[in-house]
């Protein structure tokens, strides 16, 4: 086992970025020796919090760098492929947020390119690292509930995204949807037939790129499973994330609980605190992804979610739009 602290560049200082950044600033794993972003002086301001760190503004200075180990991708999907490559053929070690792209065919030929140099790669998944998700796979994997027959899963954020990032997200099935999809496999199994609807119902933006802000999604399982998916673009009352595995001796179900332990009586009712955004609720879980990944680094293990689960949950996010936009059952068959 190599103990050395891991070497780490971090690429991209936007919201994800900044998030990531408090984790590698506090790791006694690695060492945040550059940060990258065309934005020099966001750049700058996540590296003056880490001794010795630099900033930079081009990613290629990156990856020619003998002194970096392994690189943390938070920038734009668009560029991910592309430094997802580079740091393969650098032999840096690739933390990726999702997707690797919104195409399959760039998707895969990237993924072939991690598979062939052997580098370590692990995609952004990071509820699979929440308490509440983990504790749940290891009762499913000590069979505590049987056989499993149905799988509920509910993600609504609490307010659309900016126009400009609709425009480039790849809509609402392969960018807000993965993560119930990925929870689906990491949960019940690999996936046979999609069918998928979506609506507009709130959300001009949505629908001036052709896209939608409410969505219901169907799935088969290979393992004869059944399983649905409800997205919505907004939630007034803040993030709403339920899932629910149900099997033969009995259900799981993960949901957050109120954000504090206080509960506010008084006159006409109670309060409580609640999770209004995504990086709240998955606070820990974002340090544990990546703990996770340098540990695996570390100890010359596989990390994971790794390229196949990269693959597989766009190839069930294609299919749902596919299914939406022909409306009809898609077969993952067809999506290769």
């Amino acid at each position: 086992m190599n103990t050395k602290r891991i070497r780490v560049a971090l690429l991209g200082a936007g919201r994800i970025g900044q998030e990531h950044a408090r984790t590698l600033i506090g790791s006694a794993q690695v060492s945040l020796v550059t940060v990258c972003d065309a934005r020099l002086e966001a750049a700058q301001q996540i590296a003056a919090k880490a001794p010795g760190a630099t900033a930079i503004s081009d990613t290629a200075d990156v990856f020619k760098s003998k002194e970096i180990d392994a690189v943390v991708i938070c920038t734009p999907t668009g560029s991910h492929a592309d430094l997802i490559e580079a740091g393969a053929r650098a032999g840096k070690a690739v933390f990726c947020e999702k997707p690797v792209a919104l195409d399959l065919e760039r998707t895969k030929k990237a993924l072939k390119l991690v598979n062939d140099s052997g580098i370590p790669f692990q995609i952004g998944f990071q509820r699979r690292f929440d308490s509440g998700y983990a504790q749940a796979w290891t009762k499913i994997d000590r069979n505590l509930i049987g056989r499993i027959d149905q799988f509920r899963s509910v993600g609504r954020d609490p307010a659309p995204p900016p126009r400009e990032y609709l425009e480039t997200s790849g809509g609402l099935f392969l960018d807000q949807m993965i993560h119930e999809i990925d929870l689906a496999r990491f949960l019940v199994g690999e996936v046979e037939s999609v069918c998928a609807w979506g609506a507009v119902r709130f959300s001009k933006d949505a629908a001036d790129f052709g896209d939608v802000d409410t969505a219901t999604t169907l799935l088969r399982f290979k393992n004869g499973a059944l399983g649905v998916i409800e997205n919505s673009r907004r939630a007034i009352y803040g993030y709403d994330i339920i899932t629910e595995v149900f099997g033969e001796r009995g259900k799981l179900v993960v949901h957050a609980e109120r954000k504090s332990p206080l509960r506010h009586y008084r006159e006409g009712g109670s309060e409580e605190d609640h999770f209004y955004f995504f990086m709240d609720r998955f606070k820990d879980a974002f340090q544990a992804e990546l703990e996770s990944f340098f540990a695996c680094v570390q100890e010359g293990r596989p990390p994971t979610p790794g390229a196949v689960d990269a693959l597989e949950a766009l190839r069930i996010g294609i299919a749902a739009t596919r299914s939406f936009k022909e409306g009809r059952v898609v077969p993952l068959e067809e999506i290769r």
